[in-house]
């Protein structure tokens, strides 16, 4: 999908739209029950800082980003909201729908700007009724988008914020389409949940290491494998997740699990 396309009834076909893995999560449906989903979503721009959908009011609309990403905030009474989760071209938004539950359990919005398929949670209900496929695949992502929530709060709680902002701007990368990354510090510590000066002092390091550049909201990376390398070892959790429970189907059947056990690898703690 075009980044940025905006919804207008019959002025493209699906065909016209789609390119293999704009959406993991479609892309993994058997190629009929893909076709017949796509026809009853329209392609929509998601708009910086939108808000989708409000923490414990009735869904309306379910998203499948093609680009960019949406951040799941949980909202406390009183309180700064705490990005629990974050999703991209790897998933949807509205998967709870699935589970025959209208509310939704976190605020969304928009973190990064980019495109998605939308389409109403009557359409998806209607879709989800007609087969086991799109059920099944729905139901894994809930498991996987679970599995990734509990590894972000053991990345909070257990690596250093140098570690953390290295894995944040990677998940960006994987997301989003554009280069260079446009942030701010400031969007960079609400997402963290840390102050903006330790994000500034964590970001200098990156770049006197030759790991990124930054310059008026703009940021580069300039070289991926060290930025790997210094990441937090949840990245890389994250990523077996996904390739055990939501594997590409360009890359085939075979999925890298750990070594001699089918359980999660553990965060492991970094020294300060």
């Amino acid at each position: 999908m075009k980044r940025g396309r905006q919804a207008h009834s019959g002025e493209h076909s699906v065909a016209d739209l789609v390119t293999p893995a704009d959406n993991l999560l479609i892309d993994s449906l058997p190629p009929a029950v893909r076709t017949r989903l796509l026809a009853v979503c329209e392609p929509v721009a998601l708009l910086p800082h939108a808000i989708l959908c409000e923490q414990g009011q009735r869904s309306r609309a379910a998203y499948f980003p093609t680009d960019g990403a949406i951040s799941l905030m949980t909202v406390v009474a009183g309180e700064s909201n705490v990005e629990v989760a974050r999703l991209g071209p790897e998933g949807m938004l509205g998967a709870h729908l699935a589970l025959g539950i209208s509310e939704s359990p976190l605020r969304a919005v928009v973190c990064y700007p980019g495109s998605a398929w939308r389409l109403t949670s009557v359409a998806l209900r209607r879709e989800l009724n007609r087969g086991s496929a799109l059920q099944r695949c729905c139901r894994r992502y809930l498991y996987l988008l679970t599995c990734q929530q509990a590894t972000s709060v053991a990345c909070e709680r257990l690596h250093t914020i140098g570690a953390r902002l290295a894995r944040l701007l990677l998940m960006l990368c994987d997301r989003t389409r554009t280069r260079p990354l446009l942030v701010t510090h400031e969007s960079l510590a609400l997402t963290l949940g840390a102050r903006r000066v330790s994000v500034t002092m964590a970001a200098g390091h990156l770049s006197r290491d030759g790991l990124i550049t930054y310059h008026r909201g703009e940021l580069q990376v300039l070289d991926r494998p060290g930025l790997e390398s210094v990441a937090c070892s949840c990245y890389a959790a994250d990523r077996l997740e996904q390739q055990r429970w939501m594997p590409d189907p360009r890359a085939g059947t075979e999925v890298d699990l750990v070594p001699g056990s089918s359980m999660r690898r553990p965060p492991q703690r970094r020294s300060t």
